[in-house]
């Protein structure tokens, strides 16, 4: 195999995209090239999948197969060969006269149809990953479920040109939607709506595991697991919403979170008397001094790392907690301002539940706007903007945030208005949902359209589910959107004039200027 081309995620190579023997995520051009050829084989099932009527376990290996290839899930060939083999023997039970593709024709072709198809692509990758952990708690939707056949259907088409493109780049934002409501059903009827809770960020002493990655089924398994077992749980990263919901609080033995944001992962797990469980991406590679204390499972895949298969049987976890011991007192952490607790549990049925003060604080000036910072966090310099954003924002106004970029700044106390925090963790990336919820609620208060109300959306981005959230919001209308750090390398310039022009889509420039802009 050739050298690797990638481009999907924020911090790819001097702005364009990784093409040698290792991305900067530090995925290996062997696994970029198996990913690929993943991709193609997906875009044969979809093929197929014209032919004859794809069955639930081909929704399952579509959904899988496309998660798998998010940034930071998988980062092992083995597996990878695996998954395409299986989705082999799927497409010939549809229909084996259906090809795959070589991705290589999308990625040398015209610049503007690469950058549509790569939207469309990494749109469908990330709402994968939402509609497969709504997929675990027993709920799917026929709509976002065929999307995904047709998504691929076009990005595999030759003929297609931008006009035929663009709709389809829109409908992912549309399904996203679908995708993301699904996933708060499924999170909601399964967890409880979500409360508002303050998570310490000390570590008691004795044994403990910490969680990371987003799968609330497979925290709620391990939970079960390690009752009466005298092992704490801390969740890490976009786990910390967990927290908030009531049926996975009352588990006594969830005490709290550990460490910061996933790209500091790798300094803060060197000493860790404890395991790390992943369950979805925001995995970085292991060092040394700390891979006997890896575990993944689901689609979350690393050489030589012990695997937890789909009957979810977390002895080997539990057994490497018990060893390890944990700490032998009580261990304070700190956010990276300083602060030795976060908030979460801000849902839109929680900020709803309220409304009626939220407006009455608009309409007396006791509000003055709202912004929405919210996004991934990534390695790159230049993020400290949205600590400093945030720092800087009036002090009669609201943040409301979600995903891991809140760990810029979610250890910040900024005080109360009228009884509420300035600062409120609407939860998971997928949670971006409850943000829509919100601001279409608070515009059908005011009789205006949501580019009428006093909210900036401030996001950014790193991966794949940042773009289907991104999608989802040109979809429905928004405008003027603060993106950053960078702009996305797979965005052409025509096709970012197109998003420009359309849409006031602008980057960060810095606090400072920006907030001068905003607030005129």
């Amino acid at each position: 195999m050739s050298n690797m081309f990638c481009f999907q995620c924020e911090q790819t190579a001097g702005g364009k995209s990784c093409t040698g023997k290792a991305g900067v995520c530090g995925k290996q051009d062997t696994t970029a090239n198996f990913q690929d050829k993943l991709t193609g084989a997906l875009i044969g099932l979809s093929r197929a999948a014209k032919h004859s009527v794809p069955t639930d376990n081909t929704h399952r290996i579509m959904m899988e197969g496309l998660f798998t290839t998010v940034t930071n899930v998988s980062f092992n060939d083995s597996t990878l060969q695996d998954l395409i083999e299986e989705i082999h023997r799927e497409k010939e039970k549809l229909y084996a006269g259906a090809e795959d593709i070589d991705m290589n024709t999308i990625w040398n072709g015209n610049e503007d149809i690469r950058s549509l198809k790569s939207l469309i692509l990494f749109g469908i990758r990330g709402m994968a990953a939402y509609a497969y952990h709504a997929y675990v708690l027993g709920y799917t939707d026929n709509d976002v479920n065929q999307f995904f056949y047709e998504a691929l259907s076009a990005i595999g088409e030759d003929s297609f040109e931008i006009a035929q493109l663009l709709p389809i780049v829109l409908k992912t934002g549309e399904i996203n939607l679908k995708c993301m409501e699904l996933l708060n059903q499924a999170n909601t009827e399964s967890y409880g709506t979500p409360v508002p809770v303050t998570v310490p960020l000390t570590v008691e002493k004795g044994p403990f595991i910490v969680v990371s990655g987003h799968d609330l089924l497979d925290l709620k398994q391990l939970l079960e697991q390690t009752k009466d077992k005298g092992i704490n749980i801390y969740t890490h990263g976009e786990m910390l919403p967990a927290h908030g919901y009531p049926k996975l609080k009352e588990y006594p033995h969830l005490k709290g979170n550990f460490g910061t944001a996933w790209q500091n992962q790798q300094k803060e797990f060197l000493d860790i008397p404890a395991p790390v469980l992943f369950t979805t991406n925001c995995l970085m590679p292991v060092k040394d001094s700390y891979r006997d204390r890896v575990f993944t499972t689901a689609v979350v895949s690393y050489p030589e790392m012990v695997h937890i298969d789909e009957r979810k049987d977390f002895t080997p976890v539990i057994e490497k907690a018990l060893e390890l011991g944990g700490y032998s007192r009580d261990t304070e952490f700190t956010g990276i301002n300083g602060g030795k607790t976060v908030t979460t549990g801000f849902s839109h049925g929680t900020v709803l539940s309220v409304a009626d003060k939220v407006i009455d604080a608009v309409k007396a000036g006791d509000i003055s706007h709202f912004f929405l910072v919210g996004g991934c966090d990534g390695a790159k310099p230049g993020r400290n903007y949205y600590t400093d954003f945030v720092k800087q924002t009036p002090e009669d106004s609201i943040i409301l945030t979600l995903a891991c970029g809140k760990y810029r700044f979610n250890d910040l106390n900024l005080g109360e208005i009228g009884g509420l925090p300035r600062i409120m963790d609407m939860g998971q990336c997928n949670d971006a949902y409850s943000a829509i919820k919100v601001a279409i609620a608070l515009a059908e208060a005011f009789d205006c359209g949501v580019n009428d109300l006093p909210l900036t959306l401030v996001l950014s981005w790193y991966e794949q589910k940042a773009v289907c959230i991104l999608l989802t919001l040109l979809h429905l209308g928004i405008k003027n959107i603060l993106l950053g750090p960078t702009l996305p390398a797979f965005v052409s310039p025509n096709i970012l004039n197109f998003l420009v022009e359309n849409y006031a889509l602008t980057p960060i420039s810095t606090p400072e200027e920006d907030l001068k802009k905003i607030l005129g």
